[in-house]
């Protein structure tokens, strides 16, 4: 009875295992740069909410950026419903990585980058043919970050192609109805009551926000130097 009573009382000691966050959660060998680097490539999803879209929201409050954070929230949730439908497994290696707890298929990561590569390219070449430089950035890092969640050990090559398409198609398919469906609703969204509260902005109708801002700026700068 007593070695019984110790085991009970030892196995209540024993915390309960933990579950990490897939996106934030990455592990590399000690000593592997590549791996290193890799590692920070995997965090680009983190870098692109929080450095990107937090900051957009704070200054920028534009219809169609808070629509394409909307999109990645609503992919991200589609490919938590994928992969609890699919329970695919992560690579054996998962259980050195302490991720075997989540399943594999397809890869948040990839959908992420490659939907985000996706809405950016489209939004950039409909705005600016001149804009192509822009269009082609984020494709090269949403390569690198399959690459890396396949070296990792975090996904098998299958489960990134299979996140790659998923984002890609949703991408365009989210792009197609903002722009096509939602964007004629975007005059009502920014006059009504909440848009005007939280200074929410339209700027579909402007072909080149970038130099609309710079010119009224340097205006609104002149008027006042002349007042």
């Amino acid at each position: 009875m007593s070695g019984a009573g110790d085991y009970q009382e030892m196995a209540a000691s024993v915390p309960p295992s933990l579950k990490a966050i897939t996106l934030t959660h990455v592990r590399y060998r000690p000593g592997d740069p590549l791996g290193l680097f890799l590692a920070w490539v995997s965090l680009i999803p983190v870098f692109i909410s929080l450095g990107g879209f937090v900051s957009h929201f704070l200054f920028r409050r534009e219809l169609q950026g808070l629509c394409f954070a909307a999109g990645l929230l609503v992919s991200q949730a589609l490919n938590e419903l994928i992969k609890h439908s699919v329970a695919q497994s992560r690579p054996a290696y998962c259980e050195l990585l302490e991720a075997c707890d989540s399943h594999g298929w397809p890869s948040s990561h990839s959908q992420y980058t490659f939907f985000f590569a996706t809405y950016l390219s489209l939004l950039s070449l409909r705005r600016s043919r001149a804009r192509r430089v822009i269009a082609a950035v984020p494709w090269p890092l949403a390569f690198l970050t399959m690459v890396s969640r396949v070296y990792l050990g975090y996904h098998t090559v299958a489960q990134v192609f299979a996140g790659a398409v998923v984002g890609l198609v949703f991408g365009a398919i989210w792009y197609w109805f903002i722009n096509t469906m939602l964007v004629d609703y975007f005059p009502m969204i920014e006059e009504s009551t909440i848009g005007r509260w939280l200074y929410i902005k339209d700027t579909s109708h402007i072909p080149d926000v970038l130099k609309f801002e710079y010119d009224n700026a340097r205006a609104a700068r002149k008027k006042v130097a002349t007042d």
